[in-house]
């Protein structure tokens, strides 16, 4: 019988995220890879702190970017590697009211860190209003920070590679098959709703599509261009674009309305010739009032769910696994924005 502090069930940002409190708080574990593509590993890895179709931020913004960049410092020390790419999001104004709008925002006390005020033409693409840079913004490498901290994983006999059988966690007696634990974290996004003892909770699907393109011109690669879409290079002569938003299609192939939507949003702004090279789509689990779901079983005191990162997976996951931690071994409470028990339906 083996015997670890945690088990991890699911590989997307909340379970490696959570992973690394626990080596860095050295706590002995194993994470369930299905070894399936999640949303996030799909996902675009923008680190963003402000809605730019409103110009305004989000709850925590400046602590969550903050801990973010000291989280993938403390990363580099084990993996040798930086995820962290400095390519700052530039948004393409539609018009001079957009550019106002910004000026106006950028005097907020809440966004003075994150709008700047000097505003920038970029080469290639169509900008004829300029561009406002959001200060502090950022990418991960996304498939660099998979393949990093899931090698690390496996090297140190933290993976395994199969998907996690429900029939055979004990809750009661603390073991799964042949290992003995002292809690079990679930972070299986949408994958909770086959999950027997959270599969209550409220986390609604959104598909997400993305293409990878071939541009006859290139554009700068230190910077990610927005305007109804992410663009940025990924290496290989390929870019990202994407992603969409979408509740009502949930069918697990693509969606061509999606892909031609990305076509014609790429086409408003990059007027040269482009090859769609490739094409995917994830489903993020998303929650009604936008804020995660963290929490403990009512009846199974060791069994925890870190879902509902949604849109801002990087953020939220790095983020809220400290807090989740400290909420299991400390005994700290959590936000009550983001615990569980905000919703009556806790088993």
């Amino acid at each position: 019988m083996r015997n670890v502090d945690y088990i991890i069930v699911g590989d997307g940002y909340a379970g490696l995220f959570f992973a690394h409190q626990l080596i860095k708080n050295n706590k002995s574990f194993v994470m369930y890879s299905e070894g399936k593509k999640s949303a996030s590993q799909v996902s675009a890895g923008i680190i963003n702190p402000v809605v730019l179709k409103k110009f305004t931020t989000f709850w925590k913004a400046q602590e969550q970017i903050d801990f973010l960049k000291e989280t993938l410092d403390e990363i580099k020390l084990y993996t040798d590697k930086d995820f962290l790419v400095n390519a700052p999001i530039h948004r393409i104004f539609h018009n001079e009211n957009e550019q106002q709008l910004w000026l106006k925002k950028s005097g907020n006390t809440e966004l003075s860190g994150f709008l700047d005020k000097n505003f920038i033409h970029i080469d290639v693409v169509k900008n004829d209003f300029l561009t406002g840079k959001v200060n502090q913004s950022a990418r991960l490498d996304v498939n660099g920070f998979f393949m990093g901290l899931l090698s690390y994983f496996e090297k140190n006999d933290h993976l395994i590679k199969e998907k996690f059988d429900y029939r055979q966690l004990d809750p009661s007696g603390s073991t799964y098959k042949d290992i003995h634990f002292k809690n079990v974290i679930f972070c299986e996004g949408m994958g909770v709703k086959d999950n027997p003892y959270f599969s209550h909770i409220e986390v609604n699907p959104n598909k997400g599509h993305h293409i990878k393109v071939k541009l006859s011109e290139p554009i700068p690669e230190t910077r990610t261009i927005k305007k109804k879409h992410f663009l940025f290079p990924t290496g290989n002569g390929l870019y990202f674009y994407g992603g969409t938003y979408d509740r009502d299609q949930l069918h697990h192939h693509i969606d061509q309305s999606a892909v031609d939507q990305l076509i014609n949003g790429l086409s408003e702004f990059y007027p040269y010739d482009f090859e769609i090279a490739e094409v995917h789509f994830g489903f993020r689990p998303t929650v009604k009032d936008r804020r995660p779901i963290i929490g403990r079983h009512n009846a199974f005191g060791n069994l925890y769910v870190f879902n509902g990162l949604g849109a801002r997976g990087i953020l939220n996951g790095c983020y809220f696994s400290r807090d989740l931690y400290r909420f299991i071994e400390e005994e700290i409470p959590l936000h009550t924005e983001v615990s569980l028990n905000r919703f009556s339906n806790k088993p």
